[in-house]
């Protein structure tokens, strides 16, 4: 493995053409010998000529010379930018958002044309999930994860981005659609379209539904909010969906109700890793977070 401090030696004897210029370029101080021992410990260990003499400190690459400095001098000429950059905390690169299926359709568009807009090098990169789990961040797959988190975790930090609210929604033909208000008992009798059981909105609306005293007898499941829309849409039953807007879910065959007193609204939250390393990408992302 050939040494980086050899190398950069060779760089500089190639770039100025002599001992005596390289240790006057050379970014630190360093004496013309130690310049030419580097030079000439790389030559031993590629056991091969990189320089011929051609005047008085004044060297010429030799053909395997010419082929190194080709491959090296694009690195050791853009390292002080490089270093610049880093110091700056103006380098781009990869953020990686994990986020539930209503967060990346609401939240997240508008979110991240905030990010490109002050970061174009930033490439973001968008996950969805339908159950909450901070294995992602630990792990490092994700920079953030965006969604309801009720547990606190010691190594966890959170901002809250958004809230939650929310919705009674019934067909738009149900005889109880033109009312104002609707009473989560005045549709016990009826199917409740729901969350999958093993998914956390499914508990959420159970947990709801008990706060106003009532317990479905007969439940579809599904995945999605909008395939929840889409059954209520078609008749099947009613249901309790989440909300970022205080309006509620809009949909052509639907109508959408606040859920009567006692109200429940749930924060939505950003949330990273608080040992995570420096990430000027992170926080460039935090900043253009939604409040």
């Amino acid at each position: 493995m050939l040494q980086v401090q050899r190398l950069e030696g060779f760089y500089w004897v190639a770039f100025t053409g002599g001992y005596a210029r390289a240790a006057r370029a050379f970014p630190y101080p360093i004496t013309q010998p130690a310049v030419h021992q580097q030079v000439k410990k790389l030559e031993r260990e590629l056991d091969m000529t990189l320089f011929e003499r051609v005047g008085k400190d004044q060297m010429q690459l030799t053909p395997a010379g010419e082929y190194l400095y080709g491959f090296i001098a694009p690195f050791f000429r853009d390292l002080p930018a490089v270093t610049r950059t880093l110091q700056s905390h103006n380098y781009g690169g990869r953020l990686s958002i994990y986020a539930e299926p209503l967060m990346l359709r609401h939240l997240l568009p508008a979110w991240v044309k905030r990010v490109q807009r002050k970061r174009p090098d930033i490439q973001v990169d968008l996950r969805e999930f339908t159950e909450v789990s901070i294995d992602a961040l630990r792990s490092g797959k994700a920079d953030i994860i965006v969604a309801y988190m009720p547990t606190e975790y010691d190594d966890i930090a959170t901002m809250q981005v958004a809230t939650l609210y929310p919705f009674l929604v019934i067909p738009r033909d149900h005889r109880l659609a033109n009312r104002s208000r609707i009473s989560v008992t005045d549709l016990k009798d009826e199917t409740f379209i729901a969350y999958h059981e093993d998914m956390l909105p499914h508990r959420l609306q159970m947990q709801a539904l008990l706060t106003h005293g009532v317990q479905p007898s007969r439940v579809i499941t599904t995945s999605s909010a909008d395939s929840i829309l889409g059954f209520v849409e078609s008749g099947l039953g009613f249901s309790l969906v989440p909300s970022l807007s205080t309006t509620g879910p809009r949909s052509r065959g639907i109508v959408a109700r606040p859920l009567p007193a006692p109200k429940v609204e749930f924060p939505v939250v950003a949330a990273w890793r608080k040992d995570a390393p420096e990430n000027p990408i992170l926080d460039t992302a935090l900043e253009c977070a939604p409040t």
